[in-house]
Order: structure tokens, then C-alpha cells, then sequence
């Protein structure tokens, strides 16, 4: 049995001497054009073992997830996810449900991960948030005419630290 490995860099480097080859790609699970994921599949043999750092590295959803494990197990590859602590095995009815879920879950955390992020980004910008340009001319106009730190913060919808740290380095 050969082993392989496709996972990302961070837990590639912890572990890299326990494999036979490496394959990474710079492009998350989402991605079905992956050149790393192709050069690794057609790599492997019968009685090889791919091992994967998790499920939503090697594929973006349930059904590409379970189509990619059950082309390698027909080929004779074992495909391991050392996050989720399991060997995939879709021959047995439990192995597959099991595999399933754990990979609907993963699909789910992905799911509502974007979803919060589409959330954040709506709303940020309606609280002032992240993505509005600080008006460093009119802060230290305002703290020239002798307003206070906490007085700018407010004035200019920023936080005191802002305001503190222009300050400094216009004193500087």
C-alpha cells in the first residue's frame, strides 16, 4: 500500500515525511478545476490510500464528495480524512450513510459560513463599518480647532484608538 497525500500546506508541513508523494492546490474544496486534486487521482493505483486533511478539502458538496470517494473505491483506493477520524468505505451500507452525513454536515458549515459572510458584508457598511475611508484631513482639522479625542471619535464615526493614533503622528 502506497500512501498519498492532498491536503492543505499548514497540515501538510507537520506531517510531510509520512507520505509518498504530495499534491496541494491553491484553490479550496469549491473548485472543481483542480490541478493538484487531477494530477493526484490519476496517480493513484489499486491498494494506494489517499489521505485528506478533511471532507470539504476534497470536494465543494455532499454529491461531489461521495462521487469522488466512490470512483476511488472502485479503483481499489482507499481515501482517508484525518480531520473527521475515518476511512471512507461506501461498500457497506453504514460506511456510506456515515459518509454522507459527515459530508452533508461539511457542506452545511460551508453553507452558512458564506452565508454569515454575506451577512457581515451587508450590514458593515450600514454601521460604518469596514470599507469607508477615514477622513484623516478633517480629524486632525477637528483636533487642530481643540476638540478632544473622544469628542473627534464620535464626530467622525471612528473608534478613540483612531483618532489617538493620528494624533500621534502628527505630533511626530
Amino acid at each position: 500500500m502506497r500512501p498519498f497525500l492532498f491536503v492543505y500546506v499548514s497540515w501538510l508541513l507537520r506531517r510531510r515525511d509520512k507520505f509518498r508523494a504530495e499534491y496541494s492546490d491553491k484553490f479550496s474544496g469549491k473548485d472543481t478545476n483542480r490541478p493538484g486534486l487531477a494530477a493526484c487521482l490519476a496517480f493513484l493505483h489499486k491498494g494506494d490510500t489517499l489521505h485528506v486533511h478533511s471532507l470539504d478539502r476534497l470536494g465543494c458538496n455532499t454529491l461531489n464528495i461521495l462521487e469522488l470517494v466512490k470512483q476511488l473505491n472502485d479503483r481499489g483506493v482507499a481515501v482517508r480524512f484525518h480531520k473527521e477520524g475515518i476511512t471512507a468505505d461506501i461498500t457497506s451500507t453504514i460506511g456510506k450513510m456515515m459518509l454522507t452525513m459527515l459530508s452533508a454536515v461539511a457542506t452545511c458549515k460551508r453553507e452558512l459560513m458564506l452565508e454569515r459572510k454575506r451577512e457581515a458584508k451587508a450590514v458593515n457598511p450600514a454601521k460604518g463599518g469596514k470599507g469607508k475611508a477615514v477622513d484623516r484631513a478633517g480629524i486632525v482639522s477637528a483636533l487642530a480647532a481643540g476638540g478632544s479625542v473622544r469628542n473627534v471619535a464620535k464626530d467622525f464615526n471612528v473608534n478613540t484608538s483612531t483618532v489617538k493614533r493620528i494624533k500621534a503622528e502628527q505630533e511626530a
